[in-house]
Protein backbone atom coordinates (compact mmCIF):
# COMPACT_ATOMS: atom_id res chain seq x y z
CA UNK A 1 0.00 0.00 0.00
CA UNK A 2 1.22 3.48 -0.89
CA UNK A 3 1.45 5.58 2.29
CA UNK A 4 0.40 9.20 1.83
CA UNK A 5 2.15 12.05 3.65
CA UNK A 6 0.18 14.92 5.13
CA UNK A 7 1.74 18.12 6.47
CA UNK A 8 -0.29 19.76 9.20
CA UNK A 9 0.66 23.41 9.29
CA UNK A 10 0.01 25.96 12.03
CA UNK A 11 1.70 29.12 13.19
CA UNK A 12 3.49 28.02 16.37
CA UNK A 13 3.46 24.24 15.79
CA UNK A 14 3.01 23.87 19.53
CA UNK A 15 -0.57 22.73 19.96
CA UNK A 16 -3.18 21.96 17.28
CA UNK A 17 -0.79 20.77 14.59
CA UNK A 18 1.13 18.64 17.10
CA UNK A 19 -2.06 17.00 18.37
CA UNK A 20 -3.21 16.41 14.79
CA UNK A 21 0.14 14.86 13.84
CA UNK A 22 0.05 12.49 16.81
CA UNK A 23 -3.60 11.53 16.21
CA UNK A 24 -3.14 10.86 12.48
CA UNK A 25 -0.01 8.80 13.05
CA UNK A 26 -1.67 6.82 15.84
CA UNK A 27 -5.06 6.23 14.22
CA UNK A 28 -4.18 6.16 10.51
CA UNK A 29 -0.44 5.42 10.54
CA UNK A 30 -0.79 2.29 8.44
CA UNK A 31 -2.03 4.42 5.50
CA UNK A 32 -1.16 8.05 6.24
CA UNK A 33 2.01 9.59 7.67
CA UNK A 34 1.59 12.97 9.31
CA UNK A 35 4.22 15.65 9.75
CA UNK A 36 3.64 18.99 11.39
CA UNK A 37 5.39 22.30 11.16
CA UNK A 38 4.90 25.97 11.91
CA UNK A 39 5.31 29.18 10.02
CA UNK A 40 6.76 30.67 13.24
CA UNK A 41 7.40 27.74 15.59
CA UNK A 42 7.25 28.15 19.35
CA UNK A 43 9.87 26.93 21.82
CA UNK A 44 8.04 23.74 22.92
CA UNK A 45 4.86 21.74 22.56
CA UNK A 46 2.17 23.06 24.91
CA UNK A 47 1.85 21.09 28.13
CA UNK A 48 -1.92 20.93 27.64
CA UNK A 49 -1.48 19.34 24.20
CA UNK A 50 0.87 16.70 25.61
CA UNK A 51 -1.49 15.96 28.51
CA UNK A 52 -4.59 15.78 26.27
CA UNK A 53 -2.80 13.26 24.03
CA UNK A 54 -1.53 11.28 27.03
CA UNK A 55 -5.06 11.06 28.46
CA UNK A 56 -6.20 9.50 25.16
CA UNK A 57 -3.33 7.00 25.17
CA UNK A 58 -1.58 8.68 22.22
CA UNK A 59 2.25 8.55 22.19
CA UNK A 60 3.96 11.95 22.36
CA UNK A 61 7.62 10.96 22.02
CA UNK A 62 9.45 13.00 19.43
CA UNK A 63 6.91 15.83 19.26
CA UNK A 64 8.64 19.17 18.99
CA UNK A 65 7.97 22.42 17.15
CA UNK A 66 9.74 22.75 13.83
CA UNK A 67 9.83 25.24 11.02
CA UNK A 68 8.08 24.55 7.75
CA UNK A 69 11.46 24.91 6.05
CA UNK A 70 12.55 21.62 7.65
CA UNK A 71 9.88 19.68 5.73
CA UNK A 72 9.91 21.47 2.38
CA UNK A 73 11.69 18.60 0.60
CA UNK A 74 9.45 15.86 2.04
CA UNK A 75 7.15 14.04 -0.42
CA UNK A 76 3.99 15.78 0.80
CA UNK A 77 0.66 14.71 -0.72
CA UNK A 78 -1.55 17.20 1.13
CA UNK A 79 -1.10 20.29 3.30
CA UNK A 80 -3.68 20.94 5.99
CA UNK A 81 -3.65 24.38 7.58
CA UNK A 82 -5.28 24.35 11.01
CA UNK A 83 -5.16 28.08 11.76
CA UNK A 84 -6.04 31.13 9.71
CA UNK A 85 -2.58 32.69 9.98
CA UNK A 86 -0.91 29.57 8.59
CA UNK A 87 -3.41 29.56 5.73
CA UNK A 88 -2.51 33.15 4.87
CA UNK A 89 1.25 32.55 5.09
CA UNK A 90 1.39 29.01 3.66
CA UNK A 91 4.67 28.75 1.78
CA UNK A 92 5.12 27.72 -1.81
CA UNK A 93 6.44 24.17 -2.01
CA UNK A 94 9.02 22.96 -4.55
CA UNK A 95 6.25 21.12 -6.40
CA UNK A 96 2.48 21.72 -6.47
CA UNK A 97 0.83 20.31 -3.35
CA UNK A 98 -2.92 20.31 -2.74
CA UNK A 99 -3.98 22.17 0.38
CA UNK A 100 -7.08 22.34 2.52
CA UNK A 101 -7.93 24.67 5.37
CA UNK A 102 -9.53 23.11 8.46
CA UNK A 103 -9.31 25.59 11.33
CA UNK A 104 -9.54 24.52 14.97
CA UNK A 105 -9.85 26.66 18.09
CA UNK A 106 -6.51 27.57 19.67
CA UNK A 107 -6.60 26.32 23.28
CA UNK A 108 -3.16 27.73 24.13
CA UNK A 109 -3.23 29.21 27.64
CA UNK A 110 -6.64 27.70 28.42
CA UNK A 111 -7.53 24.87 30.84
CA UNK A 112 -6.87 21.24 29.95
CA UNK A 113 -10.54 20.76 29.05
CA UNK A 114 -10.06 23.08 26.05
CA UNK A 115 -7.16 20.97 24.79
CA UNK A 116 -9.25 17.82 25.19
CA UNK A 117 -12.14 19.40 23.23
CA UNK A 118 -9.78 20.41 20.40
CA UNK A 119 -8.15 16.96 20.42
CA UNK A 120 -11.56 15.33 20.09
CA UNK A 121 -12.63 17.76 17.35
CA UNK A 122 -9.46 17.04 15.36
CA UNK A 123 -10.15 13.32 15.66
CA UNK A 124 -13.81 13.78 14.66
CA UNK A 125 -13.27 16.14 11.70
CA UNK A 126 -9.74 15.83 10.31
CA UNK A 127 -9.24 12.07 10.42
CA UNK A 128 -12.42 11.21 8.48
CA UNK A 129 -11.54 13.88 5.90
CA UNK A 130 -8.09 12.36 5.37
CA UNK A 131 -9.59 8.88 5.10
CA UNK A 132 -12.06 10.15 2.51
CA UNK A 133 -9.38 11.93 0.47
CA UNK A 134 -7.01 8.99 0.44
CA UNK A 135 -9.49 6.13 0.12
CA UNK A 136 -8.42 3.77 -2.64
Amino acid sequence: MNTKTVLILCTGNSCRSQMAQALVNHDLGDRIRALSAGTSPGPKVADGAIEALRLAGIPTEGLSPKSVETVMREPIDLVVTVCDNAKETCPVFPRPVPAIHMPFHDPHGEPLESFVRVRDEIRARLLPELQRRFAS
